[in-house]
């Protein structure tokens, strides 16, 4: 029951994804819709600053809920969910005072200030949301948490599409804004009763701060290089096409890529959370038979869906792309194929990420990490060396990269089914 409620999530999360864009191309002329773009992965950077604290908290809150005794990182105290709160908080008003200064300054070119401003804030709820999850997940909440988040997901779809009906783009965001904070409240509320805890709890922020302070610093620096690294190459190429060229087809290529990318990365994290308390129950009880079987599934899961997507882009790639993007550019069957096989490689990588860093193993993802940011990095300049050619160019290159990641990651999975 909860695999099918996260998949259905999942299914709306993609929906709204794609609405997104689906509206936006339409709703703003081409050169807003570019700059719409960047907002949007400036956004995804604000969402994944968060350093990767809500996988070290899911981590600790488990190890904390299923019993298991002091490790050397500390038990788990109440207080340290204020402070992390907080931190998101604080992270949330740097973005936005970021954006603004963009904005007055021109470096990012629109006549709507006030609807970019609200997109901004609407998507960086999905901090405090993360948060919100990871925490009910480690108390055993998943379905409480997903049934909640498929209401708000419906909503905001409706209210998104309103806006092709007429309704002013900033009161559609805005009223998404509102629902988004009262779903995420609720499920805060869930959180304090399950823990027990009380307004002092939330307020101790010294005392919170404190054991953050004594406990997380062992994993925090890891897993704040490993999500930086993580941004910077599934994001990086938005702003180095930016700079190589004024054409729209390689920036509209590479969002319909990430785009496919996310709602794999989505079905197969549904598939992999689902499993996940058996997971760490199989990993702390160190059940390696049982941990073995569990990751064949998940990384079966994930083929599963990878295959699946690949074959509806085979059949309707084409057709979806001229779709999405209203006809302003076209996609060749050697750049979906190159999709296809990128999206293959994804499965590993996800499932390798979702499984390990909820078992707090950052330092290792750290080092898996690297080689991605180099080739994520380097895909565009490489391109531009065969100019005339460059769309193309840059998926092979960025698809290689994927590649080897996947590979890396895939003995990563190996060394840990053995123990290791």
């Amino acid at each position: 029951m909860l695999a099918l409620i996260k998949l259905v999530n999942v299914g709306l999360t993609l929906i709204w994804g794609f609405a997104v864009t689906y509206v936006f191309v339409r709703a703003l002329p081409l050169r807003e819709f570019q700059a719409f773009l960047l907002l949007v992965a400036f956004g995804n950077f604000t969402i994944s600053a968060e350093f990767g604290l809500t996988s070290i908290i899911y981590a600790r809150l488990r190890r904390h809920w299923l019993g298991v005794q002091d490790d050397g990182s500390g038990q788990f105290r109440l207080e340290e969910m204020g402070v992390l709160f907080l931190f998101l908080g604080l992270l949330i008003a740097g973005g936005l005072a970021i954006l603004i200064i963009a904005l007055v300054s021109g470096g990012i070119g629109t006549a709507m200030p006030m609807l970019f401003i609200l997109f901004f804030l609407s998507a960086c709820l999905n901090l405090p949301a993360l948060l919100a999850k990871r925490a009910l997940a480690a108390v055993d909440g998943n379905f409480l948490w997903e049934a909640l988040d498929c209401m708000r997901r419906v909503v905001t779809i409706t209210l998104l599409l309103f806006i092709l009906q007429g309704l002013d783009p900033r009161v559609s965001v805005a009223l998404q804004l509102g629902v988004s904070l009262c779903v995420i409240g609720w499920a805060i509320m869930l959180v304090h009763a399950r823990l027990g805890m009380t307004l002092r709890h939330w307020m101790a922020f010294r005392v919170g701060g404190g054991h953050v302070r004594a406990h997380y610093l062992r994993d925090i620096g890891a897993s704040a290089m490993f999500t930086i690294s993580e941004i910077v190459a599934y994001n990086a190429p938005y702003f180095t096409i930016a700079a190589a060229t004024q054409d729209a087809r390689p920036m509209l290529l590479f969002d319909f890529f990430f785009k496919m990318s996310r709602a794999l990365s989505m079905f197969v994290r549904a598939a992999v959370e689902a499993a996940l308390p058996r997971i760490t129950r199989a990993f702390h009880a160190d059940d390696r038979a049982r941990l073995r079987q569990l990751l064949t599934r998940a990384l079966g899961a994930g083929f599963v869906f990878a295959l699946g997507a690949s074959a509806a882009l085979v059949v309707a790639g084409q057709w979806i792309f001229a779709k999405l993007f209203d006809g302003r550019a076209a996609i060749s069957a050697v750049e979906l194929l190159l999709v296809d096989v990128a999206l293959i490689a994804l499965t590993v990588i996800c499932v390798s990420v979702y499984v390990q860093a909820a078992l707090g193993r950052f330092g290792h993802l750290l080092g898996r990490s690297l080689p991605f940011l180099a080739g994520s990095l380097l895909s565009v300049p490489l391109a531009l060396l065969l100019r005339d050619r460059f769309d193309i160019a840059f998926l092979c290159f960025y698809t290689a990269t994927l590649l080897l990641a996947a590979m890396l990651h895939g003995l990563s999975l190996r060394r840990l089914m053995k123990g290791r």
